[in-house]
């Protein structure tokens, strides 16, 4: 009987409990903006008592930082096509769509926030930023590996992430995807220039 339970519950109550509180903190974002809601609207939204947010995240500032690592590290995942120039056209397809989905533009909204919070947010922002090089810096080791020339990752955050986040921030356009590949022949073309001058 216990194992027929538990075999109708993947994940179990904590995974459902995290899942409802990360979804309450992603729509009081996009509906509120940070620092308009409590952890007691979290919880009411959520469906949990306040306690077990507190005894799972302890604050506010680190539950809404778990959210912005969690969504970072579950969207975007790194390709490995076998080439970099499919490598970055994929990559960057799937940043543009994340970040124009319904949590994207919330997110990128809590970083910025983060950023100007205590040092709980200052941390969160570094680990979003850190995550985010990590990712990048794997797919550029591995076009090393292959003899390719790929930029440096800081090119591609002035070059790819930088202007669609910018976009999706103040409203300047759509990704779509012939402005997304042309982000990526921008940032090719200039480290072709940059290698040959």
């Amino acid at each position: 009987m216990i194992e027929e339970a538990k075999a109708r519950r993947p994940g179990g109550r904590s995974t459902r409990v995290r899942a409802a509180v990360h979804r309450a903190v992603t729509d009081l974002i996009a509906e509120r903006g940070y620092g308009a809601f409590t952890v007691s609207d979290v919880a009411a939204r959520a469906g949990v008592a306040d306690t077990s947010v507190y005894r799972r995240w302890g604050s506010l500032e680190a539950l809404t930082a778990d959210v912005a690592i969690t969504w970072l590290t579950t969207n975007s995942p790194i390709p490995d096509t076998g080439s970099l120039d499919r490598d970055l056209r994929a990559y960057a397809a799937g940043v543009a769509r994340d970040v124009s989905g319904p949590d994207g533009l919330a997110v990128l909204r809590l970083v910025i926030a983060l950023s100007n919070a205590d040092e709980v947010g200052v941390q969160a922002r570094n680990q979003f930023l850190a995550e985010r090089s990590r990712q990048l810096q794997g797919m550029l080791d591995r076009a090393r590996h292959r003899d390719e020339q790929p930029p440096e990752p800081l090119d591609m955050l002035d070059h790819i992430l930088a202007p669609m986040y910018i976009r999706i921030l103040f409203g300047a356009g759509p990704l779509t995807p012939e402005y997304v590949d042309s982000l990526v022949d921008r940032l090719l073309g200039e480290s072709a220039q940059g290698r040959n001058g």
